[in-house]
């Protein structure tokens, strides 16, 4: 069986301008210093309170912890009324990919699994997964562990699965996991610096996924 694992914002969900809105908001409401959009786009994927501490370096722990909250508080305001959109051709990719029976899909995001859920099921996309893993129950990327997770309940080998994202931070996943990485050029973060984390290959649409996931897993098994 092939493994492909999806991260989810900014790979299969378009939330680049909820979460650069969110962190601006979170930082003005409570009088820190804007980080710039590059600054936030570097941040996808890892997890809340890692990423507001990269966002403000300078930060004690407390101060920290206190940029989290309102991060979070304002993310909740959003993300319950916002209806940020799957990216084109990602809903038709899933259900080739589905379609194919030595094929198990998966999600490994920086969400929690809470948020991750709601988000799935918004799209009505949760079923085509066959696990979903979060920092919840596994430590953040770029830590391999949430591949490795979703590769032991699909009964996956390392040479049989792919992990698909936009960050460095998926790549980095990936190479530490030992797995094949394919980054994706519609997400958070520049094709080079995907390639320098260690993609194996970068797609521009999600037209050429599906060929992309059988070159890098050599191919369909009879």
């Amino acid at each position: 069986m092939r493994l492909i694992i999806f991260d989810m914002d900014g790979t299969l969900v378009d939330t680049v301008g909820l979460i650069v809105e969110t962190v601006t908001d979170a930082f003005a409401a409570i009088n820190e210093p804007v980080p710039s959009e590059a600054a936030i786009r570097s941040i996808s994927g890892i997890t809340a309170r890692e990423a507001m501490g990269m966002l403000s370096p300078g930060a004690t722990p407390e101060r920290v912890d206190t940029i989290t909250e309102s991060y979070r508080k304002h993310y909740r305001e959003r993300a319950g009324v916002s209806r940020e959109p799957l990216f084109s051709g990602a809903l038709e990719a899933l259900d080739a990919l589905r379609a194919q029976p030595d094929s198990i899909l998966a999600s490994a995001t920086g969400k929690g699994y809470r948020g991750a859920g709601t988000r799935l099921e918004r799209h009505n996309i949760r079923e085509r997964f066959h696990s979903v893993e979060t920092p919840d129950h596994n430590r953040g990327k770029p830590d391999p562990q949430m591949i490795y997770t979703a590769m032991e309940k699909a009964g996956a080998k390392r040479t049989e699965t792919v992990m698909i994202g936009d960050t460095v931070h998926d790549m980095r996943m990936a190479k530490a996991a030992g797995v094949k990485a394919l980054g994706v050029a519609w997400g958070y973060h520049e094709v080079s610096d995907l390639r320098e984390a260690g993609a194996d290959l970068v797609v521009a649409s999600f037209a050429e996924l599906v060929p992309a996931i059988d070159k890098l897993l050599g191919g369909r098994h009879a």
